[in-house]
Protein backbone atom coordinates (compact mmCIF):
# COMPACT_ATOMS: atom_id res chain seq x y z
CA UNK A 1 0.00 0.00 0.00
CA UNK A 2 0.86 3.62 -0.31
CA UNK A 3 -0.18 5.75 2.63
CA UNK A 4 -0.44 9.68 2.33
CA UNK A 5 -1.23 12.58 4.81
CA UNK A 6 -2.72 15.01 2.92
CA UNK A 7 -5.39 17.82 2.99
CA UNK A 8 -8.21 19.19 1.20
CA UNK A 9 -7.92 22.46 -0.56
CA UNK A 10 -9.50 25.21 1.46
CA UNK A 11 -9.23 23.03 4.82
CA UNK A 12 -5.91 24.18 5.84
CA UNK A 13 -6.11 22.92 9.31
CA UNK A 14 -7.48 19.09 8.86
CA UNK A 15 -4.75 16.67 7.67
CA UNK A 16 -6.20 13.10 6.89
CA UNK A 17 -4.64 9.90 6.13
CA UNK A 18 -5.49 8.61 2.71
CA UNK A 19 -4.44 5.63 0.46
CA UNK A 20 -3.02 6.12 -2.75
CA UNK A 21 -4.74 3.76 -5.62
CA UNK A 22 -1.84 3.80 -7.34
CA UNK A 23 1.29 6.35 -7.45
CA UNK A 24 0.18 9.84 -8.59
CA UNK A 25 -3.50 8.40 -8.95
CA UNK A 26 -6.48 9.18 -6.39
CA UNK A 27 -6.38 8.56 -2.61
CA UNK A 28 -9.10 6.61 -0.57
CA UNK A 29 -9.81 8.82 2.42
CA UNK A 30 -9.86 6.46 5.36
CA UNK A 31 -11.68 8.82 8.16
CA UNK A 32 -14.06 9.35 5.50
CA UNK A 33 -13.80 5.09 4.86
CA UNK A 34 -14.07 4.12 8.48
CA UNK A 35 -15.04 7.41 11.00
CA UNK A 36 -13.05 5.39 13.96
CA UNK A 37 -9.77 5.71 11.89
CA UNK A 38 -7.26 8.77 13.35
CA UNK A 39 -6.46 11.93 11.65
CA UNK A 40 -2.53 11.90 11.31
CA UNK A 41 -0.04 8.40 9.96
CA UNK A 42 1.30 8.76 13.39
CA UNK A 43 -1.83 7.55 15.15
CA UNK A 44 -2.56 4.95 12.47
CA UNK A 45 1.01 3.14 12.93
CA UNK A 46 -0.06 3.13 16.80
CA UNK A 47 -2.96 1.10 15.89
CA UNK A 48 -0.66 -1.68 14.28
CA UNK A 49 -2.16 -4.21 11.86
CA UNK A 50 -5.94 -3.44 13.01
CA UNK A 51 -4.73 0.22 10.91
CA UNK A 52 -3.02 -1.10 8.21
CA UNK A 53 -5.68 -3.72 7.46
CA UNK A 54 -8.80 -1.30 8.05
CA UNK A 55 -6.68 1.08 4.90
CA UNK A 56 -6.72 -2.38 3.01
CA UNK A 57 -10.30 -2.74 3.21
CA UNK A 58 -10.87 0.54 2.43
CA UNK A 59 -8.49 0.76 -0.99
CA UNK A 60 -10.23 -2.39 -1.65
CA UNK A 61 -13.47 -1.16 -1.48
CA UNK A 62 -12.80 1.85 -4.11
CA UNK A 63 -14.94 4.42 -1.67
CA UNK A 64 -14.35 8.02 -0.40
CA UNK A 65 -12.32 8.53 -3.23
CA UNK A 66 -10.71 12.13 -3.54
CA UNK A 67 -8.86 13.35 -6.66
CA UNK A 68 -5.21 14.19 -6.86
CA UNK A 69 -6.27 17.87 -8.14
CA UNK A 70 -8.42 18.60 -4.59
CA UNK A 71 -5.74 17.96 -2.55
CA UNK A 72 -2.13 18.75 -1.17
CA UNK A 73 -0.01 16.01 -0.37
CA UNK A 74 2.06 16.36 2.84
CA UNK A 75 4.92 14.94 4.29
CA UNK A 76 3.39 11.15 5.15
CA UNK A 77 4.89 11.73 8.86
CA UNK A 78 4.81 14.95 10.78
CA UNK A 79 6.09 15.37 14.57
CA UNK A 80 8.04 11.97 14.72
CA UNK A 81 9.85 11.56 18.06
CA UNK A 82 12.98 11.18 16.10
CA UNK A 83 14.63 12.13 12.98
CA UNK A 84 17.81 9.58 12.78
CA UNK A 85 20.13 10.02 10.27
CA UNK A 86 22.94 7.84 8.60
CA UNK A 87 26.17 9.34 7.17
CA UNK A 88 28.96 7.76 4.86
CA UNK A 89 25.98 5.13 4.58
CA UNK A 90 26.61 4.45 0.40
CA UNK A 91 30.30 2.44 -0.70
CA UNK A 92 30.64 4.90 -3.64
CA UNK A 93 30.03 8.12 -1.85
CA UNK A 94 32.79 7.33 0.40
CA UNK A 95 35.03 6.88 -2.76
CA UNK A 96 33.98 9.72 -3.69
CA UNK A 97 35.67 11.85 -1.14
CA UNK A 98 38.44 9.27 -0.53
CA UNK A 99 36.90 8.15 2.88
CA UNK A 100 37.22 5.08 4.53
CA UNK A 101 34.60 2.35 4.55
CA UNK A 102 32.55 3.00 8.36
CA UNK A 103 33.31 -0.49 10.69
CA UNK A 104 29.60 0.97 12.42
CA UNK A 105 27.10 3.44 11.83
CA UNK A 106 27.35 7.04 11.62
CA UNK A 107 24.21 8.22 13.62
CA UNK A 108 23.27 12.11 13.55
CA UNK A 109 19.88 13.49 13.57
CA UNK A 110 17.66 16.43 12.08
CA UNK A 111 14.98 18.25 14.71
CA UNK A 112 11.77 17.14 13.29
CA UNK A 113 10.87 20.93 12.24
CA UNK A 114 13.20 20.38 9.66
CA UNK A 115 10.24 18.05 7.95
CA UNK A 116 8.64 19.37 4.90
CA UNK A 117 6.21 18.13 2.35
CA UNK A 118 6.96 16.54 -0.94
CA UNK A 119 5.69 19.15 -3.12
CA UNK A 120 6.62 21.97 -0.81
CA UNK A 121 9.43 24.39 -0.81
CA UNK A 122 13.44 24.32 0.31
CA UNK A 123 14.26 27.87 2.33
CA UNK A 124 17.46 28.82 1.49
CA UNK A 125 19.00 30.34 4.90
CA UNK A 126 20.24 33.55 4.90
CA UNK A 127 23.03 32.15 7.40
CA UNK A 128 24.57 29.62 4.78
CA UNK A 129 25.89 30.06 1.31
CA UNK A 130 26.75 26.35 0.73
CA UNK A 131 22.87 24.14 0.37
CA UNK A 132 23.30 20.77 -0.87
CA UNK A 133 21.17 18.30 -2.17
CA UNK A 134 21.03 14.27 -0.76
CA UNK A 135 18.83 11.61 -1.96
CA UNK A 136 18.01 9.25 0.53
CA UNK A 137 15.73 6.28 1.14
CA UNK A 138 13.86 6.80 4.37
CA UNK A 139 12.04 4.18 6.41
CA UNK A 140 9.26 4.82 9.30
CA UNK A 141 9.40 2.18 12.15
CA UNK A 142 5.88 1.24 12.93
CA UNK A 143 5.98 -0.25 16.39
CA UNK A 144 8.01 0.29 19.61
CA UNK A 145 11.01 -1.61 20.03
CA UNK A 146 14.63 -1.73 22.42
CA UNK A 147 17.55 -3.79 21.56
CA UNK A 148 15.76 -5.13 18.36
CA UNK A 149 17.34 -8.37 16.84
CA UNK A 150 18.47 -7.66 12.89
CA UNK A 151 16.46 -10.71 12.00
CA UNK A 152 13.58 -9.43 13.73
CA UNK A 153 13.91 -5.64 12.67
CA UNK A 154 11.80 -5.64 9.44
CA UNK A 155 8.98 -6.60 10.80
CA UNK A 156 9.44 -3.11 13.36
CA UNK A 157 9.84 -0.90 9.91
CA UNK A 158 6.09 0.36 8.65
CA UNK A 159 7.52 1.28 5.40
CA UNK A 160 9.71 3.46 3.09
CA UNK A 161 9.38 7.21 1.37
CA UNK A 162 11.81 9.64 -0.26
CA UNK A 163 13.79 11.65 1.78
CA UNK A 164 16.15 14.95 0.39
CA UNK A 165 18.83 15.07 3.54
CA UNK A 166 19.15 19.08 2.46
CA UNK A 167 22.46 20.49 3.88
CA UNK A 168 24.62 23.44 4.80
CA UNK A 169 27.76 22.34 4.41
CA UNK A 170 29.74 25.84 5.73
CA UNK A 171 27.95 24.90 9.21
CA UNK A 172 28.10 21.14 8.38
CA UNK A 173 31.83 20.97 7.44
CA UNK A 174 33.54 24.60 9.31
CA UNK A 175 31.00 25.63 12.03
CA UNK A 176 29.74 24.24 15.06
CA UNK A 177 32.60 22.44 15.99
CA UNK A 178 32.14 20.52 12.95
CA UNK A 179 29.20 18.77 14.79
CA UNK A 180 26.58 18.19 11.96
CA UNK A 181 23.18 18.82 13.55
CA UNK A 182 23.28 22.77 12.59
CA UNK A 183 23.79 22.12 9.34
CA UNK A 184 21.49 19.77 8.52
CA UNK A 185 18.16 20.96 10.30
CA UNK A 186 17.38 24.15 9.02
CA UNK A 187 13.64 24.96 8.26
CA UNK A 188 12.56 22.97 5.25
CA UNK A 189 15.49 21.39 5.21
CA UNK A 190 13.94 17.61 5.37
CA UNK A 191 11.64 17.29 2.26
CA UNK A 192 9.72 13.46 2.72
CA UNK A 193 7.21 11.42 0.67
CA UNK A 194 5.13 11.76 -1.28
CA UNK A 195 4.22 8.26 0.33
CA UNK A 196 4.99 5.63 2.83
CA UNK A 197 5.38 2.10 1.30
CA UNK A 198 4.34 -0.48 2.99
CA UNK A 199 7.02 -2.79 3.23
CA UNK A 200 5.40 -5.39 1.74
CA UNK A 201 4.88 -4.12 -1.41
CA UNK A 202 8.78 -3.00 -1.84
CA UNK A 203 10.34 -5.88 -3.55
CA UNK A 204 13.69 -5.72 -2.04
CA UNK A 205 14.22 -2.04 -0.56
CA UNK A 206 18.01 -2.90 -1.12
CA UNK A 207 18.24 -2.86 -4.26
CA UNK A 208 16.59 0.17 -6.04
CA UNK A 209 17.69 3.01 -8.63
CA UNK A 210 17.92 6.40 -6.49
CA UNK A 211 18.44 9.59 -8.38
CA UNK A 212 18.76 13.26 -7.92
CA UNK A 213 17.96 16.00 -10.58
CA UNK A 214 18.65 19.42 -10.06
CA UNK A 215 17.01 21.69 -12.89
CA UNK A 216 16.15 18.29 -14.58
CA UNK A 217 19.83 17.72 -14.95
CA UNK A 218 21.19 14.14 -12.93
CA UNK A 219 23.19 14.74 -10.07
CA UNK A 220 23.41 11.38 -8.11
CA UNK A 221 22.11 8.21 -9.98
CA UNK A 222 23.09 5.26 -7.97
CA UNK A 223 21.84 2.05 -6.33
CA UNK A 224 20.69 1.09 -2.84
CA UNK A 225 22.67 -1.86 -3.05
CA UNK A 226 26.11 0.26 -2.52
CA UNK A 227 23.90 0.71 1.14
CA UNK A 228 27.24 -0.67 3.70
CA UNK A 229 24.82 -0.88 6.82
CA UNK A 230 21.31 -2.02 5.56
CA UNK A 231 17.70 -1.13 7.26
CA UNK A 232 17.92 -4.01 9.24
CA UNK A 233 21.30 -3.41 10.73
CA UNK A 234 20.46 0.32 11.33
CA UNK A 235 16.92 -0.80 13.46
CA UNK A 236 19.12 -3.10 15.42
CA UNK A 237 22.05 -0.83 15.92
CA UNK A 238 20.12 2.63 16.83
CA UNK A 239 17.84 0.50 19.33
CA UNK A 240 20.62 -0.36 21.52
CA UNK A 241 20.88 3.08 22.38
CA UNK A 242 17.21 4.40 22.15
CA UNK A 243 13.48 2.95 22.05
CA UNK A 244 12.15 3.31 19.07
CA UNK A 245 8.35 4.38 18.30
CA UNK A 246 5.79 4.78 15.65
CA UNK A 247 6.29 6.83 13.21
CA UNK A 248 10.34 7.62 13.57
CA UNK A 249 11.93 8.72 10.40
CA UNK A 250 15.51 7.30 9.65
CA UNK A 251 17.11 8.41 6.62
CA UNK A 252 19.25 5.53 5.15
CA UNK A 253 22.25 7.64 3.54
CA UNK A 254 22.95 9.12 0.14
CA UNK A 255 24.97 8.17 -2.95
CA UNK A 256 27.73 10.25 -4.66
CA UNK A 257 27.06 13.57 -6.47
CA UNK A 258 26.95 16.05 -4.40
CA UNK A 259 27.43 19.56 -4.99
CA UNK A 260 29.98 19.89 -2.22
CA UNK A 261 32.37 17.19 -3.63
CA UNK A 262 32.30 18.28 -7.45
CA UNK A 263 35.23 20.33 -8.76
CA UNK A 264 34.10 23.18 -8.55
CA UNK A 265 31.69 22.85 -5.86
CA UNK A 266 27.87 23.34 -6.76
CA UNK A 267 25.17 24.87 -4.57
CA UNK A 268 22.13 25.27 -4.56
CA UNK A 269 20.24 28.64 -5.70
CA UNK A 270 16.96 30.60 -5.63
CA UNK A 271 14.91 29.22 -8.44
CA UNK A 272 16.41 25.67 -8.39
CA UNK A 273 14.21 22.56 -8.94
CA UNK A 274 15.50 19.35 -6.93
CA UNK A 275 14.16 16.32 -7.90
CA UNK A 276 14.15 12.47 -5.55
CA UNK A 277 13.74 9.38 -7.19
CA UNK A 278 13.24 6.31 -5.86
CA UNK A 279 12.28 3.50 -8.19
CA UNK A 280 9.33 1.54 -6.54
CA UNK A 281 8.69 4.26 -3.94
CA UNK A 282 8.49 7.51 -5.79
CA UNK A 283 9.59 10.99 -6.16
CA UNK A 284 9.59 14.19 -4.05
CA UNK A 285 9.83 17.72 -5.73
CA UNK A 286 10.99 20.99 -4.84
CA UNK A 287 11.71 24.77 -5.35
CA UNK A 288 14.46 26.58 -3.86
CA UNK A 289 13.47 29.74 -2.24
Amino acid sequence: MRLVQFHRHGDKGGIRVGVEQGEGLGVVDLKAFDPSMPSTMKELLEMGDKGLECAQRALSSGQCVVERSDITLLSPVLAPEKVVCVGMNYRDHCLEQNAPIPTEPIIFSKFPSAITGPYDDITLPSESQEVDWEVELAFVIGQRGKHIREEDALSYVAGFTVANDVSARDWQMKRNGKQWLLGKTFDSFCPLGPALVTTDAVKDPHNLAIRCLVNGETVQSSNTDQMIFKTEKLVAWVSKFVTLTPGDVFLTGTPPGVGVFRKPPVFLKKGDVVECQIDQVGSILNKVV
